[in-house]
């Protein structure tokens, strides 16, 4: 009668079933058994054994529930809720320009993170190296062993075949192509390892710990050195046949012609992204259309997005001229996607969506103007609450899940000898 319940709630039994429910305590609990049962309809008896499985492996734990009630007598209940302190995850988000790289519980939450300049394009041997450096003064001064890490989870700013952690013909990471990452962490950690474009990162960090947690159908855009978008559909990530769902930065714009790195000619990232910012900043100073760029210039020699915001946030025209310029075209591109996919929210993020309400108003406007009537009825455009972080909690996210996916976790309890 038991196994019979549990095909008719979950459609498995056995070990399957035993995932289940750790899936229930994970991502709604702490809950006693009976809430348990309440949510699976299964039986009583079915519930203790699974769940004492779960105990034994160390996946879930006990905590007591005081009682609300002032005065009250009688045991507390004792409820059951995922064992996110039981090991740890390292995150790692590397950008064109930086590093981030995070210790992180089984929950995704950041314990500390080190943070680290170094450009993407001095090549794997470097940046890895970097990597292993920040990995292993998180241990020494958490005093942890490594085998107390139980995965990593890797963003990197280009396309990666997801199966293989293999970045694939990243235009911005020259001598990254095929660089094993993947096998590379793993072989040195002894643990599991993930790696992933850094916006669909991204977009799974706003889905676990962001604006998103209960959007079922959402667009990540970052807006950094390029520009991608992390595309989340019926709450999973969409990552595409090949793994590069979501490459709207070589979307072409009408009446762009400027040569991209891709060999393409006007693509969104090349017209409208932080270099193409700065660029268009750094000829508006020489044209000494803005005094204030133009002594900004002088001073550093160079500008760059960051400058282009400090510019906006003083009213400098030139500069809101063109942060709103970029802004409508990464709109004609997000009006399009929300033509075709018609999510619920857009959220903006990346380095140079620091820049603020120029740049979103800019978007905000023209995907209202280019989108159908019915797709924009609902639609929330919003800048990331948590974007200095983001991708770490994702990184984080994205190994936790997969780590404890369903099947790895049936897996798990059937060798470990559940077979109820």
């Amino acid at each position: 009668m038991e196994a019979k319940d549990s095909k008719k709630i979950f459609g498995w039994s056995g070990p399957a079933a035993g995932a289940a429910i750790f899936r229930i305590i994970k991502e709604i609990g702490p809950l006693s058994r009976t809430e348990i049962v309440k949510q699976t309809g299964l039986s009583k008896s079915t519930v203790s054994v699974h769940t004492k499985k779960l105990l034994d492996m160390g996946l879930i734990k006990k905590e007591k529930e005081k009682s609300d009630r002032a005065g009250s007598v009688g045991r507390n209940r004792q409820l059951l809720k995922f064992a996110k302190d039981n090991g740890y995850i390292i995150a790692i988000d590397l950008g064109a320009t930086g590093l981030n790289v995070a210790l992180c519980n089984l929950d995704a939450e950041i314990i500390e993170m080190k943070v680290s300049d170094i450009l993407v394009n001095s090549g794997p041997k470097k940046v890895m190296n970097k990597i292993d450096q920040l990995i292993t003064e998180l241990l020494e001064k958490n005093q942890l062993e490594q085998k107390k890490i139980f995965g990593i989870g890797m963003g990197v700013p280009g396309p990666v075949e997801f199966s293989k952690g293999l970045p694939v013909s990243p235009p911005i990471m020259p001598g990254w192509h095929l660089s094993p990452l993947k096998q590379i962490l793993q072989e040195k950690y002894k643990c599991p390892a993930f790696i992933d474009n850094d916006v669909n990162v991204m977009a799974v960090g706003e889905k676990h710990a962001g604006l998103a947690q209960d959007i079922a159908n959402f667009i990540f855009i970052k807006i950094g050195t390029g520009i991608g978008a992390g595309i989340i559909c019926e709450d999973k990530l969409y990552r595409g046949s090949k793994g590069c769902a979501g490459d709207i930065g070589h979307i072409g714009i009408e009446g762009e012609e400027e040569l991209c790195p891709c060999g393409n000619r006007g693509c969104l990232e090349i017209v409208a992204a932080g270099p193409a910012i700065a660029k268009k900043a750094k000829a508006a100073a020489k044209n000494r259309e803005s005094e204030i760029l133009l002594k900004i210039l002088n001073k550093k020699g160079d500008l760059t997005a960051k400058d282009v915001g400090e510019a906006v946030r003083i009213n400098d025209l030139a500069a809101i001229n063109i942060v709103k310029n970029s802004g409508q075209k990464i709109g004609q591109v997000a009006s399009r996607l929300v033509n075709f996919y018609n999510p619920s929210l857009i959220i903006i993020g990346g380095g140079v969506a620091k820049i603020g309400n120029h740049l979103i108003s800019a978007i905000k406007e023209e995907v209202l103007r280019r989108s159908t009537s019915l797709a924009v009825q609902d639609l929330r455009i919003e800048l990331s609450q948590k974007n200095d972080e983001i991708a770490v909690i994702g990184a984080a996210a994205m190994a936790v899940n997969e780590i404890y996916s369903h099947d790895n976790v049936t897996e798990m309890m059937y060798l470990d000898g559940s077979n109820d």
